[in-house]
């Protein structure tokens, strides 16, 4: 008899080995086979719904980026539409400052020029504010709540 045979024969004599608890050695498996299903069960649940979610969050993404890019070209427009007249002005005072005579008049229309300049660009910065205010609400808000939904919603 050799080593081989010996340890067969060894093996071969020993009783139903049992694991703690009263357990055969060969039903654990069976046991962790369960859990693990269920886990698998439970991955591929939450997988789903994270799925789902990130799908609604590209889309509300999409959404946020059309509205913000409409918003980044009212503003670019209302900086050209600002731009022009600013030159117009420049160049009537221009126009009124050659038919000056005396350097009082000169004087007297820029000084008039600048409250005219300081009123105007007053106004348009205003303007250019609120439409900046404008396109972060319309941007942000509808983000913050559906972000919130949908969170919700897969968790």
């Amino acid at each position: 008899m050799n080593d081989t045979n010996m340890n067969v024969e060894v093996n071969a004599d020993r009783p139903n080995p049992k694991l703690g608890f009263d357990l055969p050695l060969f039903a654990m498996p069976g046991i962790f086979s369960g859990i693990a299903e269920q886990s698998t069960v439970r991955a591929k649940e939450t997988c789903e719904k994270m799925k789902a979610a990130s799908g609604e969050i590209a889309d509300i993404l999409q959404e946020a980026y059309s509205t913000n890019a409409k918003g980044a070209a009212d503003y670019g427009a209302k900086v050209i539409e600002i731009s022009g007249l600013n030159a117009n002005s420049a160049f009537d005072f221009l126009t009124h400052l050659m038919g000056t005579k005396s350097l009082s008049e000169i004087i007297q229309l820029s000084a008039a020029q600048s409250r005219k300049n300081f009123e105007v660009t007053s106004a348009q910065n205003k303007e250019l504010w609120d439409i900046v205010q404008k396109v972060a609400t319309e941007t942000a808000e509808p983000i913050k709540k559906s972000f919130t939904r949908v969170l919700q919603k897969a968790a």
